[in-house]
C-alpha cells in the first residue's frame, strides 16, 4: 500500500479530514484526564480508614438547653454507663468526631512551640482509655491512656495535653530515623509527650486537598463536654441492626434533654463511607459518562465521515478493481487512510491532554497526569477508529468493477 496517494486524497478532502483529527485529537485529551480522574476517585472508595468498620455505630448527641461543663459531664457520664449496659454493646466512647465524618478540627504539630515553624497539620480526636478497643485500632508502640489521664475540654479551655496517641505515619513523619515513643511535639506552647503509636486512622476529611496528610491523626486523651457529642458503640457480632434499633430510644429513657436526629442522629460506620465518598463516586460515574459519550460521537464521526467518502468515490473504487484491485486492496485502503487521521489526532491530542492536565493541577490541585494514560487513550482511540471505519471499509471493498463504467 503506498502512502503518497492516500496523502493526496486526503489533501483533496481537506476540510473533512481535519474535523475528524480534531475531534480525535479533544476526545483524547478529556478521556485520558478522565480515566485518571476516575482512576483517583476509585482509589479514594477503596482506601481503608485504618478502624475495624464492621458492627460499628455512630450517635450524633446534641443536648437540649445549655448545660453547663458540670452538667455536660454528669449526663455524658450517665449515657456512656446507659450504652454499655445495652444488650449487644460491647464498648463505646464519647468524642468530638471520628474518621470519614467531615467535620473535626485541625491543629499544627511540631517539634518547637512555634506555630509558624510546625512540622504539618494532624486532625484532632479527643478519646479515653475505651477508644482503641472501640474503633478496633492496633497499638504498634508504647501503650494506651490510663483512665486517670483522661481529661475534660470545655468551650474556652485550653487544649495542652500532656500525653497524646499518634499514627504510624505521623509518628514516622515527625521521626524517621527513630521511635516516636517518649518523644516530645508541640499542638500549643505546652510539650505533649507520645506514649502509643497506633498502625492507621484516617482524618476525618476525604477532600482531596488533604490527601499529603490524611492518616496524619492525634488522639487526645479528653471528653468535650460541650453542646454536642458524638457516641461511637462497638456491637457485639450480629448485633448492630438490632443495636441501631433501640439505640435512640434507650437514650431518651434515660435523659429526654437532648436531641438525636431521626435522620443522621444513627448510622453504622457503612452510612457514614458511602456518605463521604458521594462526591467521589458521583464524580468518577459522571467522567465514565463523559468518555463514553465523547467516544461514541467519534466513532459515530468517523462512519459518517468514512460513508460519505465511499459514496463520493464509488467510481473510482470501481476503476481500481477494474484494473485489477482485490476487496483487501480496497479494504487496506480506507484502514490505512483512517489510521493516518487518527496518528494526527492523537499526536495532537496528547499534546492537549498534557495541557489540560497542568491546567487543572493549577486550578483543582490535581496530580499530574501519569504518561500511562496517555498511551492507554491512544490505544483506545485507535482501536475505536479501526473499528469505526471497518464497517464503510468493507462496503467500499464489495464495489463491483462495472461501477466504473457508469456515468452517474
Amino acid at each position: 500500500m503506498q502512502i503518497r496517494p492516500i496523502l493526496a486524497t486526503l489533501r483533496y478532502h481537506k476540510a473533512g479530514t481535519l474535523l475528524i483529527a480534531l475531534q480525535i485529537a479533544l476526545t483524547l485529551a478529556i478521556v485520558c484526564n478522565a480515566l485518571f480522574i476516575i482512576h483517583q476517585r476509585l482509589g479514594q472508595l477503596s482506601r481503608p480508614s485504618g478502624v475495624d468498620e464492621s458492627d460499628l455505630l455512630l450517635v450524633h448527641n446534641q443536648w437540649a438547653g445549655k448545660p453547663d461543663a458540670d452538667e455536660v459531664a454528669s449526663m455524658m457520664a450517665s449515657d456512656l454507663a446507659t450504652l454499655r449496659n445495652l444488650p449487644g454493646v460491647a464498648n463505646v466512647y464519647a468524642t468530638n468526631t471520628y474518621p470519614l465524618s467531615g467535620e473535626g478540627t485541625v491543629f499544627g504539630i511540631g517539634h518547637s512551640p512555634d506555630k509558624k515553624t510546625y512540622t504539618d497539620s494532624t486532625a484532632i480526636y479527643f478519646v479515653d482509655d475505651n477508644a482503641l478497643a472501640t474503633l478496633g485500632l492496633r497499638l504498634i508502640a508504647g501503650r494506651n491512656f490510663r483512665p486517670d489521664e483522661i481529661g475534660a475540654s470545655s468551650k474556652h479551655s485550653k487544649i495542652e495535653p500532656d500525653e497524646i496517641i499518634i499514627t504510624q505515619a505521623l509518628a514516622h513523619h515527625l521521626f524517621p530515623d527513630a521511635s516516636a515513643v517518649g518523644k516530645a511535639v508541640y499542638l500549643s506552647r505546652k510539650p505533649s509527650i507520645i506514649i502509643g503509636v497506633v498502625g492507621r486512622m484516617r482524618t476525618p476529611w476525604v477532600d482531596s486537598s488533604m490527601a499529603k496528610w490524611d492518616e496524619y491523626s492525634t488522639l487526645l486523651p479528653y471528653r468535650r463536654l460541650e453542646g454536642y457529642t458524638e457516641y461511637v458503640i462497638r456491637t457485639q457480632p450480629g448485633q448492630l441492626d438490632d443495636v441501631a434499633r433501640r439505640v435512640k430510644a434507650t437514650l431518651y429513657a434515660a435523659n429526654r434533654m437532648r436531641v438525636i436526629s431521626p435522620k443522621n442522629g444513627v448510622r453504622t460506620f457503612a452510612d457514614v463511607g458511602a456518605q463521604a465518598y458521594n462526591s467521589d463516586r458521583g464524580m468518577a460515574i459522571l467522567m465514565g459518562a463523559i468518555s463514553l459519550i465523547m467516544l461514541t460521537i467519534t466513532g459515530a464521526g468517523i462512519v459518517g465521515l468514512t460513508s460519505f467518502w465511499v459514496g463520493q468515490r464509488r467510481k473510482q473504487i470501481g476503476v481500481r478493481r477494474a484494473l485489477g484491485a482485490t476487496q483487501r486492496d480496497i479494504l487496506s485502503y480506507f484502514l490505512t487512510e483512517n489510521l493516518l487521521i487518527g496518528v494526527a489526532g492523537v499526536i495532537v491530542g496528547g499534546v492537549l491532554a498534557i495541557g489540560l492536565n497542568l491546567w487543572l493541577m493549577n486550578q483543582f490541585e490535581m496530580e499530574k497526569l501519569a504518561m500511562g494514560y496517555v498511551v492507554a487513550g491512544v490505544a483506545i482511540l485507535l482501536v475505536l477508529g479501526q473499528g469505526a471505519v471497518l464497517a464503510p471499509a468493507l462496503r467500499a471493498s464489495k464495489v463491483p468493477p462495472v461501477e466504473a463504467t457508469r456515468s452517474v
